[in-house]
């Protein structure tokens, strides 16, 4: 059974930061039908909005972080939120990343900030790193 999953903005922009390292990874996989990711709109604006925050740090252009999102749009599995129960989580915009997970029936939010993410289990989510993710599916020892 495929896995699915929803990445975390941290995990996402740590990506787009670095070449080297588990994220960037994670990223080069997405549509290799290793996983399937989980994404909505609010998730997707989230994306965009940190990433172009962050122009400077990131040596992506403008346009090239608009090509990375489009395709992770292009590729993940679309999902509208019709239910919120918050508060749940401390932060909204991770009850948004929760809310999604469930609304996509996900195992696993993909993300650095699992203390953010306390409970999720009772969801029937876990919480995983990019290398703990890609450890479990065989892409890293």
């Amino acid at each position: 059974m495929t896995r699915q999953i929803v990445i975390d903005t941290n995990v996402l922009i740590a990506a787009l930061m670095s070449q080297y390292g588990a994220s960037y990874k994670l990223l080069s996989l997405v549509g290799c039908n290793k996983f399937d990711v989980h994404l909505s709109v609010p998730l997707a604006l989230e994306y965009e909005d940190v990433a172009k925050r962050l122009q400077g740090k990131i040596t992506l252009t403008a346009d090239e972080i608009d090509d990375v999102i489009d395709y992770v749009c292009s590729v993940a599995r679309r999902r509208k939120v019709h239910y919120l129960w918050r508060p749940f989580l401390n932060d909204p915009k991770d009850e948004m990343v929760l809310e999604l997970a469930v609304a996509g029936s996900c195992d696993t939010i993909v993300t650095y900030n699992k203390r953010d993410f306390r409970g999720v289990e009772k969801f029937g989510i876990r919480l995983l790193t990019a290398q703990e993710f890609l450890q479990e599916i065989g892409e890293l020892p």
